[in-house]
């Protein structure tokens, strides 16, 4: 295995929408026609979820929920619930949830992070302030709890869990690793609370008020832990591949936003841990990653030199090996189309563009 000696393994066992949704695993026509058609109900239902009487509140909750979006976490909530009934109502309120969590936590990650774009459209926090940007995310965790709140003490105590696992997430990215611990598990822990565990959320919802099995509730639940650290891995690489005006447009992200912002991805990491160990190609390229990259030419020759490292292709190689443990995982459910399109999913996440 690539990353062996590297990085901490994995653990062991469609088209979209024009508006932008996540594509839809296209492994049975008549179940991506369902999926899609409850996408449909996800955005009218998160539309009414946002409205509010107040204007400045309205205008602001609706900001990013009109930008679009993957709107994976629905998606895959959708998913799931083929593995019991589709139709049951609470399958819906879950997903919307879902989806508003993840909507709110992007509006304090962009106060946190300052960042002027979202979607390829002004953050927030550029268009408000900071203090509104804020007070938003908070009204839509409210609205999202309000939702659960539906759906029983049960998903109201998992969705605590969850929202818990993404304050600690981004705690810990912010202070970064103890002396004592090593960078590389910190950030896999990070990805883990950060991501996957509002993407197990979802499986796990969307199973759970589908009346399917505990059994298969829990194998979504740790499909979309796995699957959520493959996502945010492949991630770290696409920061290295985004470039020209049609990705900022795509993605709101050009090449290297995260190596000038500071941000750790597993491709610095993986150099740092290669430099103190004495290698001295690590060495020369930490000491370009470290230099004055505001200007876009320096910028870019970091960029490159990262890209072309072993350290980009043992990360990307890691993001595979999370998305075939997720994969791997499936094998607890019955075979057919709903597991194929899980499969193709997880697979997915790692050969994307964006």
């Amino acid at each position: 295995m690539v990353t062996g000696a590297l990085v901490p393994a994995p653990p062991g066992p469609a088209s979209p929408r024009a508006r932008g949704t996540a594509a839809v695993p296209d492994v049975d026509e008549a179940l991506t026609a369902r999926v899609l058609d409850g996408l449909d109900g996800v955005e009218a239902q998160l539309r009414e979820a946002v409205r509010h009487t107040d204007a400045l509140a309205d205008a602001a909750s609706r900001h990013l929920v009109e930008a679009g979006g993957k709107r994976v976490r629905p998606m895959l909530a959708l998913l799931a619930a083929h593995l019991g009934d589709p139709d049951d109502p609470g399958v819906l309120t879950a997903a919307v949830a879902v989806e508003l969590v993840h909507l709110a936590s992007l509006y304090h990650d962009d106060v946190m992070d300052d960042a002027p774009l979202r979607r390829g459209a002004p953050s927030a926090q550029a268009k408000w302030g900071n203090d509104v940007a804020i007070l938003t995310g908070d009204l839509l965790f409210a609205r999202a709890s309000r939702l659960v709140a539906e759906l029983g003490p049960l998903a109201v105590r998992l969705q605590a869990e969850t929202f818990e696992r993404l304050c600690l997430g981004q705690m810990h990215e912010t202070v970064g690793p103890r002396p004592d611990e090593d960078p590389v598990a910190h950030h896999l822990q990070v990805l883990s609370d950060k991501t996957g565990s509002l993407i197990a959320l979802a499986g796990q919802f969307g199973a759970q008020f589908s009346g399917a099995p505990a059994d298969v509730v829990e194998v979504m639940r740790l499909y979309g832990e796995r699957v959520g650290v493959a996502f945010q891995l492949a991630d770290d690489v696409l920061d290295l591949s985004r470039s020209g005006e049609d990705a900022v447009a795509r993605t709101g992200k050009a090449a290297g936003t995260d190596l000038r912002e500071g941000v750790p991805t597993l491709p610095v990491l993986l150099a740092r841990r290669a430099s103190a160990g004495g290698d001295a190609e690590a060495a020369a390229l930490v000491e370009l990653l470290d230099a004055d990259l505001s200007g876009d030419e320096a910028l870019a020759t970091a960029v490159d030199a990262l890209a072309a490292s072993p350290y980009a292709a043992t990360a990307r190689e890691s993001a595979r090996e999370w998305a075939a443990s997720a994969v791997e995982v499936l094998d607890g459910l019955p075979a057919g189309h709903v597991r194929d399109a899980l499969a193709a999913f997880a697979r997915s996440t790692t050969e994307r563009d964006r």
